[in-house]
């Protein structure tokens, strides 16, 4: 079988779909959670404990997919000397935006728990 060099690295797409993962579980599980507590009286006070015991159970879960999506991004950077540039660009900024929509999120869920803000230490920037 032949290989078809015009197909992008894999290193880009896995990215990519590691960003967009990590997005759509941070915006359609963690941030309604995070509404619904932050409202007042939205939840009765009975409650409270085991919604906010969720949201912890939510947040792990989104560190964990925060170390995913940077790790992909570090091996992009580390495996990937010569990328196709619109992809990469693509990736990277799209991996950015996910890390601060990660932070705003973060900040919001250490203010209603005990957790730490930032899932993860940044070990790659794209400042």
């Amino acid at each position: 079988m032949s290989e078809n060099r015009d197909i992008p690295e894999p290193h880009d797409i896995c990215l990519l779909l590691r960003s967009h993962g990590e997005q759509r579980w941070l915006i359609s599980q963690v941030v309604p959670v995070l509404r619904q507590l932050e409202e007042p009286s939205s939840i009765p006070d009975d409650q409270l404990g085991a919604a906010l015991a969720y949201l912890e159970v939510l947040w792990l879960d989104a560190c964990r997919r925060a170390a995913e999506t940077d790790a992909a991004c570090a091996k992009l950077d580390l495996l990937d000397s010569n990328p196709d540039r619109a992809l990469y660009e693509e990736a990277t900024r799209y991996c950015t935006a996910v890390r601060s929509l990660r932070t705003a999120v973060g900040h919001r869920v250490a203010l209603l728990t005990r957790l730490p803000a930032e899932p993860v230490s940044h070990e790659h920037s794209n400042s």
